[in-house]
């Protein structure tokens, strides 16, 4: 695992199509912006983790010990989670 230190507005580069920018440092929380072309997914790990899940249950294979919620409720679960999250940070 390669580690960077990064402060706000400074990016790093994944290969020449990836670019991920520091946009705000709050607390122990940062907010990343990622720009990648359309033809590359962008997920968070527990959204990625939840997809794969799907795909593994529609092959036929059983996640074991998974958490097996189709991936539209994970993902809205999520961004209800973090949409409370920084709406509490806010105040």
């Amino acid at each position: 695992m390669l580690v960077l230190s990064r402060q706000k507005d400074e990016s790093i580069m994944i290969g020449d199509e990836v670019e991920i920018t520091i946009v705000d440092v709050r607390g122990d929380k940062v907010r990343l912006g990622i720009t990648a072309p359309k033809h590359i997914p962008v997920h968070r790990r527990e959204i990625y983790d939840a997809i794969q899940r799907e795909k593994a249950q529609k092959d036929g294979e059983v996640s074991p010990g998974g958490n097996n919620e189709p991936v539209d409720k994970v993902e809205e679960s999520a961004r209800k989670k973090s949409d409370k999250s920084e709406k509490a940070q806010q105040k």
